[in-house]
Protein backbone atom coordinates (compact mmCIF):
# COMPACT_ATOMS: atom_id res chain seq x y z
CA UNK A 1 0.00 0.00 0.00
CA UNK A 2 1.37 3.42 -0.97
CA UNK A 3 1.84 5.53 2.14
CA UNK A 4 3.41 8.77 3.28
CA UNK A 5 4.65 9.82 6.70
CA UNK A 6 3.37 12.86 8.50
CA UNK A 7 4.63 14.43 11.72
CA UNK A 8 2.49 13.51 14.73
CA UNK A 9 2.32 17.14 15.91
CA UNK A 10 1.59 18.48 12.41
CA UNK A 11 -1.25 15.99 11.96
CA UNK A 12 -2.84 16.96 15.29
CA UNK A 13 -2.44 20.66 14.45
CA UNK A 14 -4.16 20.18 11.07
CA UNK A 15 -7.09 18.27 12.58
CA UNK A 16 -7.41 20.76 15.45
CA UNK A 17 -7.54 23.76 13.08
CA UNK A 18 -10.13 21.95 10.97
CA UNK A 19 -12.34 21.16 13.96
CA UNK A 20 -12.18 24.78 15.08
CA UNK A 21 -13.38 25.81 11.59
CA UNK A 22 -16.27 23.40 12.13
CA UNK A 23 -17.28 25.13 15.35
CA UNK A 24 -15.48 23.29 18.15
CA UNK A 25 -13.79 25.28 20.89
CA UNK A 26 -10.01 25.31 20.85
CA UNK A 27 -9.84 22.84 23.74
CA UNK A 28 -12.41 20.44 22.29
CA UNK A 29 -10.79 20.61 18.85
CA UNK A 30 -7.41 19.71 20.37
CA UNK A 31 -8.90 16.77 22.30
CA UNK A 32 -10.77 15.40 19.28
CA UNK A 33 -7.72 15.74 17.07
CA UNK A 34 -5.46 14.08 19.64
CA UNK A 35 -7.78 11.07 20.01
CA UNK A 36 -8.08 10.58 16.23
CA UNK A 37 -4.33 10.83 15.64
CA UNK A 38 -3.62 8.52 18.59
CA UNK A 39 -5.46 5.77 16.70
CA UNK A 40 -3.16 6.13 13.68
CA UNK A 41 -0.10 6.35 15.93
CA UNK A 42 -1.09 3.13 17.69
CA UNK A 43 -1.59 1.30 14.38
CA UNK A 44 -5.40 1.44 14.33
CA UNK A 45 -6.05 3.45 11.14
CA UNK A 46 -9.69 2.35 10.97
CA UNK A 47 -10.34 4.79 13.86
CA UNK A 48 -7.89 7.50 12.85
CA UNK A 49 -7.89 10.48 10.50
CA UNK A 50 -9.53 8.42 7.76
CA UNK A 51 -12.73 9.11 9.75
CA UNK A 52 -12.44 12.89 9.36
CA UNK A 53 -14.93 13.06 6.49
CA UNK A 54 -17.48 11.14 8.56
CA UNK A 55 -16.99 13.55 11.48
CA UNK A 56 -17.44 16.50 9.14
CA UNK A 57 -20.69 15.06 7.79
CA UNK A 58 -21.89 14.39 11.33
CA UNK A 59 -21.32 18.01 12.28
CA UNK A 60 -22.85 19.37 9.10
CA UNK A 61 -26.01 17.27 9.49
CA UNK A 62 -26.42 18.08 13.18
CA UNK A 63 -25.77 14.54 14.36
CA UNK A 64 -22.64 15.75 16.15
CA UNK A 65 -23.06 19.05 18.00
CA UNK A 66 -19.81 20.96 18.53
CA UNK A 67 -21.20 23.24 21.25
CA UNK A 68 -23.63 20.91 23.04
CA UNK A 69 -24.09 21.48 26.76
CA UNK A 70 -23.23 18.30 28.66
CA UNK A 71 -25.47 17.69 31.68
CA UNK A 72 -24.85 15.71 34.88
CA UNK A 73 -28.14 13.86 35.45
CA UNK A 74 -27.12 11.60 38.34
CA UNK A 75 -24.19 11.58 40.74
CA UNK A 76 -22.96 9.80 43.88
CA UNK A 77 -19.48 9.68 45.42
CA UNK A 78 -18.64 6.71 43.17
CA UNK A 79 -20.83 7.24 40.09
CA UNK A 80 -21.88 9.72 37.44
CA UNK A 81 -24.31 9.79 34.54
CA UNK A 82 -23.78 12.42 31.84
CA UNK A 83 -26.28 13.32 29.15
CA UNK A 84 -24.07 14.56 26.32
CA UNK A 85 -27.03 15.94 24.33
CA UNK A 86 -25.32 15.01 21.06
CA UNK A 87 -21.87 16.37 21.93
CA UNK A 88 -18.66 15.29 20.22
CA UNK A 89 -17.64 11.94 21.67
CA UNK A 90 -13.97 12.55 22.45
CA UNK A 91 -14.20 15.70 24.61
CA UNK A 92 -17.08 14.42 26.73
CA UNK A 93 -15.30 11.09 27.14
CA UNK A 94 -12.04 12.69 28.26
CA UNK A 95 -13.93 14.72 30.85
CA UNK A 96 -15.92 11.70 31.98
CA UNK A 97 -12.71 9.73 32.53
CA UNK A 98 -11.15 12.69 34.35
CA UNK A 99 -14.21 12.74 36.61
CA UNK A 100 -14.01 9.06 37.54
CA UNK A 101 -10.29 9.41 38.23
CA UNK A 102 -10.99 12.34 40.58
CA UNK A 103 -13.71 10.39 42.36
CA UNK A 104 -11.52 7.28 42.57
CA UNK A 105 -8.78 9.29 44.30
CA UNK A 106 -11.23 9.76 47.16
CA UNK A 107 -13.41 6.66 47.01
CA UNK A 108 -11.00 4.05 45.64
CA UNK A 109 -13.15 3.35 42.57
CA UNK A 110 -15.64 5.23 40.44
CA UNK A 111 -17.70 4.73 37.28
CA UNK A 112 -19.47 6.93 34.76
CA UNK A 113 -22.09 6.39 32.07
CA UNK A 114 -22.40 8.84 29.17
CA UNK A 115 -25.58 8.76 27.10
CA UNK A 116 -26.56 10.50 23.83
CA UNK A 117 -22.95 10.91 22.73
CA UNK A 118 -21.11 10.23 19.47
CA UNK A 119 -18.20 8.18 18.15
CA UNK A 120 -15.33 8.51 20.64
CA UNK A 121 -12.40 6.95 18.76
CA UNK A 122 -10.30 4.21 20.35
CA UNK A 123 -11.49 3.00 23.75
CA UNK A 124 -7.92 2.42 24.89
CA UNK A 125 -7.21 6.16 24.88
CA UNK A 126 -9.53 6.63 27.87
CA UNK A 127 -8.57 3.50 29.79
CA UNK A 128 -4.92 4.59 29.56
CA UNK A 129 -5.71 7.90 31.24
CA UNK A 130 -5.80 6.01 34.56
CA UNK A 131 -2.25 4.64 34.25
CA UNK A 132 -0.30 7.68 35.58
CA UNK A 133 -2.55 7.62 38.66
CA UNK A 134 -1.63 4.07 39.73
CA UNK A 135 -5.14 3.06 38.74
CA UNK A 136 -6.75 0.43 36.54
CA UNK A 137 -8.73 2.00 33.71
CA UNK A 138 -11.84 0.74 31.96
CA UNK A 139 -13.64 2.15 28.93
CA UNK A 140 -16.28 0.83 26.58
CA UNK A 141 -18.92 2.06 24.15
CA UNK A 142 -21.85 0.64 22.31
CA UNK A 143 -22.30 1.29 18.60
CA UNK A 144 -24.96 1.02 15.95
CA UNK A 145 -26.17 -2.56 15.55
CA UNK A 146 -23.62 -4.37 13.36
CA UNK A 147 -23.07 -7.66 15.20
CA UNK A 148 -24.84 -10.96 14.60
CA UNK A 149 -25.98 -12.97 17.64
CA UNK A 150 -25.00 -16.61 17.81
CA UNK A 151 -27.26 -18.61 15.44
CA UNK A 152 -28.70 -15.35 14.03
CA UNK A 153 -28.46 -13.43 10.74
CA UNK A 154 -29.74 -9.97 11.72
CA UNK A 155 -27.54 -7.41 13.50
CA UNK A 156 -28.74 -6.98 17.10
CA UNK A 157 -25.86 -5.21 18.86
CA UNK A 158 -22.78 -3.15 18.03
CA UNK A 159 -19.11 -3.96 17.72
CA UNK A 160 -19.14 -2.75 21.35
CA UNK A 161 -15.42 -2.40 22.19
CA UNK A 162 -13.91 -2.92 25.62
CA UNK A 163 -10.61 -1.42 26.83
CA UNK A 164 -8.78 -2.24 30.05
CA UNK A 165 -5.44 -0.77 31.16
CA UNK A 166 -3.19 -1.83 34.04
CA UNK A 167 0.16 -0.19 34.94
CA UNK A 168 3.46 -2.03 35.17
CA UNK A 169 6.89 -0.84 36.30
CA UNK A 170 9.68 -1.52 33.78
CA UNK A 171 7.45 -3.31 31.27
CA UNK A 172 4.93 -1.50 29.10
CA UNK A 173 1.46 -1.24 30.56
CA UNK A 174 -1.06 -3.94 29.76
CA UNK A 175 -3.64 -2.31 27.47
CA UNK A 176 -6.40 -4.50 26.09
CA UNK A 177 -8.44 -2.64 23.47
CA UNK A 178 -10.74 -4.89 21.49
CA UNK A 179 -14.08 -5.07 19.78
CA UNK A 180 -16.44 -7.82 20.87
CA UNK A 181 -16.95 -8.74 17.22
CA UNK A 182 -14.38 -10.54 15.08
CA UNK A 183 -13.48 -7.20 13.46
CA UNK A 184 -14.82 -3.66 13.50
CA UNK A 185 -16.76 -2.01 10.70
CA UNK A 186 -13.67 0.15 10.14
CA UNK A 187 -11.76 -2.97 9.16
CA UNK A 188 -14.50 -3.89 6.68
CA UNK A 189 -14.24 -0.35 5.28
CA UNK A 190 -10.48 -0.80 4.84
CA UNK A 191 -11.11 -3.95 2.79
CA UNK A 192 -13.70 -2.09 0.71
CA UNK A 193 -11.19 0.68 -0.06
CA UNK A 194 -8.58 -1.90 -1.04
CA UNK A 195 -11.04 -3.93 -3.11
CA UNK A 196 -10.17 -7.06 -1.14
CA UNK A 197 -12.44 -10.03 -0.51
CA UNK A 198 -13.42 -10.52 3.12
CA UNK A 199 -11.89 -13.53 4.88
CA UNK A 200 -14.38 -16.26 5.69
CA UNK A 201 -15.40 -16.10 9.33
CA UNK A 202 -15.60 -12.31 9.61
CA UNK A 203 -19.21 -11.71 8.68
CA UNK A 204 -22.38 -13.15 7.19
CA UNK A 205 -24.66 -11.77 4.50
CA UNK A 206 -28.41 -11.12 4.75
CA UNK A 207 -29.07 -14.86 4.39
CA UNK A 208 -26.61 -15.91 7.07
CA UNK A 209 -24.01 -17.14 4.57
CA UNK A 210 -20.31 -16.15 4.75
CA UNK A 211 -19.99 -12.59 3.43
CA UNK A 212 -17.24 -11.98 0.87
CA UNK A 213 -17.97 -8.60 -0.69
CA UNK A 214 -17.17 -5.72 1.69
CA UNK A 215 -19.21 -3.13 -0.23
CA UNK A 216 -22.38 -5.24 -0.29
CA UNK A 217 -22.03 -6.05 3.39
CA UNK A 218 -21.57 -2.40 4.35
CA UNK A 219 -24.61 -1.41 2.28
CA UNK A 220 -26.75 -4.15 3.81
CA UNK A 221 -25.70 -3.19 7.34
CA UNK A 222 -26.32 0.52 6.71
CA UNK A 223 -29.80 -0.04 5.30
CA UNK A 224 -30.64 -2.90 7.70
CA UNK A 225 -31.17 -5.44 4.97
CA UNK A 226 -29.69 -8.19 7.15
CA UNK A 227 -26.23 -9.59 7.66
CA UNK A 228 -23.44 -8.27 9.82
CA UNK A 229 -20.21 -8.98 11.66
CA UNK A 230 -19.77 -12.17 13.67
CA UNK A 231 -19.00 -12.11 17.41
CA UNK A 232 -15.55 -12.94 18.77
CA UNK A 233 -15.17 -16.68 18.26
CA UNK A 234 -17.13 -16.64 15.02
CA UNK A 235 -20.33 -18.40 14.02
CA UNK A 236 -21.94 -20.95 16.32
CA UNK A 237 -20.58 -22.19 19.64
CA UNK A 238 -17.76 -24.49 18.54
CA UNK A 239 -15.07 -21.80 18.85
CA UNK A 240 -16.75 -19.72 21.55
CA UNK A 241 -18.77 -17.31 19.44
CA UNK A 242 -21.45 -17.23 22.13
CA UNK A 243 -18.85 -15.75 24.51
CA UNK A 244 -18.13 -12.79 22.23
CA UNK A 245 -21.88 -12.37 21.82
CA UNK A 246 -22.29 -12.30 25.60
CA UNK A 247 -19.53 -9.72 26.03
CA UNK A 248 -21.16 -7.47 23.43
CA UNK A 249 -24.48 -7.58 25.27
CA UNK A 250 -22.66 -6.85 28.55
CA UNK A 251 -21.29 -3.65 26.98
CA UNK A 252 -24.80 -2.63 25.92
CA UNK A 253 -26.00 -3.19 29.49
CA UNK A 254 -23.25 -1.08 31.09
CA UNK A 255 -23.28 1.70 28.49
CA UNK A 256 -26.95 1.97 27.63
CA UNK A 257 -29.35 0.05 29.84
CA UNK A 258 -27.61 1.36 32.96
CA UNK A 259 -27.85 4.97 31.74
CA UNK A 260 -31.32 4.79 30.18
CA UNK A 261 -30.07 5.10 26.59
CA UNK A 262 -31.01 3.31 23.33
CA UNK A 263 -29.35 -0.05 22.70
CA UNK A 264 -29.20 -2.87 20.18
CA UNK A 265 -31.15 -2.34 16.94
CA UNK A 266 -32.49 0.98 18.27
CA UNK A 267 -29.06 2.41 17.43
CA UNK A 268 -28.49 3.09 13.74
CA UNK A 269 -25.98 4.86 11.52
CA UNK A 270 -26.87 6.97 8.51
CA UNK A 271 -24.97 7.49 5.26
CA UNK A 272 -23.80 10.82 6.69
CA UNK A 273 -22.82 9.95 10.25
CA UNK A 274 -22.55 7.42 13.04
CA UNK A 275 -25.50 6.98 15.38
CA UNK A 276 -25.77 8.52 18.84
CA UNK A 277 -24.13 6.11 21.27
CA UNK A 278 -23.37 5.67 24.96
CA UNK A 279 -20.16 4.99 26.89
CA UNK A 280 -19.02 3.54 30.21
CA UNK A 281 -15.83 4.45 32.09
CA UNK A 282 -14.22 3.22 35.27
CA UNK A 283 -11.14 3.76 37.41
CA UNK A 284 -9.93 1.64 40.34
CA UNK A 285 -7.10 2.68 42.65
CA UNK A 286 -4.55 -0.11 42.97
CA UNK A 287 -3.78 0.89 46.56
CA UNK A 288 -7.37 0.08 47.47
CA UNK A 289 -6.24 -3.54 47.09
CA UNK A 290 -2.49 -3.63 47.73
CA UNK A 291 0.77 -1.66 47.60
CA UNK A 292 0.98 -0.13 44.07
CA UNK A 293 4.72 -0.71 43.71
CA UNK A 294 4.37 -4.37 44.62
CA UNK A 295 1.52 -4.62 42.10
CA UNK A 296 3.70 -3.05 39.40
CA UNK A 297 6.55 -5.47 40.12
CA UNK A 298 4.18 -8.43 39.85
CA UNK A 299 2.79 -7.01 36.61
CA UNK A 300 6.38 -6.88 35.32
CA UNK A 301 6.87 -10.53 36.21
CA UNK A 302 3.66 -11.54 34.47
CA UNK A 303 4.18 -9.47 31.33
CA UNK A 304 7.86 -10.33 30.99
CA UNK A 305 7.05 -14.03 31.28
CA UNK A 306 4.47 -13.68 28.52
CA UNK A 307 6.79 -11.64 26.32
CA UNK A 308 9.70 -14.07 26.77
CA UNK A 309 7.65 -17.25 26.32
CA UNK A 310 8.64 -19.42 23.31
CA UNK A 311 7.06 -18.37 20.00
CA UNK A 312 5.29 -20.88 17.80
CA UNK A 313 6.99 -22.24 14.71
CA UNK A 314 6.94 -19.54 12.03
CA UNK A 315 6.42 -16.74 14.56
CA UNK A 316 9.17 -14.45 15.83
CA UNK A 317 7.75 -13.02 19.06
CA UNK A 318 5.05 -13.35 21.67
CA UNK A 319 3.28 -10.10 22.62
CA UNK A 320 0.97 -9.06 25.42
CA UNK A 321 -1.96 -6.70 24.86
CA UNK A 322 -0.78 -3.18 24.07
CA UNK A 323 2.87 -3.98 23.35
CA UNK A 324 2.60 -3.76 19.55
CA UNK A 325 0.76 -0.46 19.86
CA UNK A 326 3.37 1.07 22.19
CA UNK A 327 6.15 0.03 19.82
CA UNK A 328 4.22 1.49 16.90
CA UNK A 329 3.83 4.77 18.79
CA UNK A 330 7.57 4.96 19.45
CA UNK A 331 8.34 4.47 15.77
CA UNK A 332 5.76 7.10 14.81
CA UNK A 333 7.35 9.67 17.11
CA UNK A 334 10.72 9.07 15.42
CA UNK A 335 9.67 8.62 11.81
CA UNK A 336 6.24 10.20 11.49
CA UNK A 337 2.83 8.57 11.26
CA UNK A 338 2.25 6.43 8.15
CA UNK A 339 -0.89 7.52 6.29
CA UNK A 340 -2.26 5.78 3.18
CA UNK A 341 -1.78 7.94 0.09
CA UNK A 342 -5.53 7.88 -0.52
CA UNK A 343 -6.22 9.10 3.02
CA UNK A 344 -3.61 11.84 2.67
CA UNK A 345 -5.26 12.96 -0.57
CA UNK A 346 -8.57 13.18 1.34
CA UNK A 347 -6.91 15.31 4.01
CA UNK A 348 -5.62 17.67 1.32
CA UNK A 349 -9.07 17.90 -0.26
CA UNK A 350 -10.67 18.61 3.13
CA UNK A 351 -8.01 21.23 3.81
CA UNK A 352 -8.81 23.01 0.53
CA UNK A 353 -12.54 22.96 1.33
CA UNK A 354 -12.08 24.56 4.74
CA UNK A 355 -9.05 26.73 4.13
CA UNK A 356 -6.70 24.71 6.34
CA UNK A 357 -3.21 23.89 5.07
CA UNK A 358 -2.67 20.11 5.04
CA UNK A 359 0.14 18.64 7.11
CA UNK A 360 3.36 18.39 5.10
CA UNK A 361 4.67 14.98 4.10
CA UNK A 362 7.91 14.17 5.89
CA UNK A 363 8.79 11.05 3.89
CA UNK A 364 7.28 8.24 1.78
CA UNK A 365 6.48 5.10 3.72
CA UNK A 366 6.12 1.40 2.95
CA UNK A 367 4.08 0.07 5.83
CA UNK A 368 1.99 -2.80 7.03
CA UNK A 369 0.52 -3.18 10.52
CA UNK A 370 3.19 -3.96 13.09
CA UNK A 371 6.17 -2.64 11.16
CA UNK A 372 7.47 0.71 9.93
Amino acid sequence: MEQVRVSWDELIAFCSRLFQRLGLSGEDAQITASVLVAADARGIPSHGVARLRRYIRGIETGQMLPRASVEVVFETPVSLVYDAHGAMGAPVSVRAMESVIRKARTSGAAFCCVRDSNHFGIAGYYAMMALPENMLGLAMTNTAALGIPTFGRVAMYGTNPIAFAAPADEERAFVLDMSTTVVTRGKIEVYERLGKELPEGWAVDRYGRPAKDAHSLLEDMLYRAGGGILPLGGAGEEFGGHKGYGLAVMVDILCAVLSGAPFGPALADTPESSGRVSHFFGALRVDAFRDPQAFRRDMDRMLRALRESPPAEGATRVYFAGLKEFEHEEACRRLGIPIPQETYAQLCAIGREYGVSPPPVSAPASYSHGEL
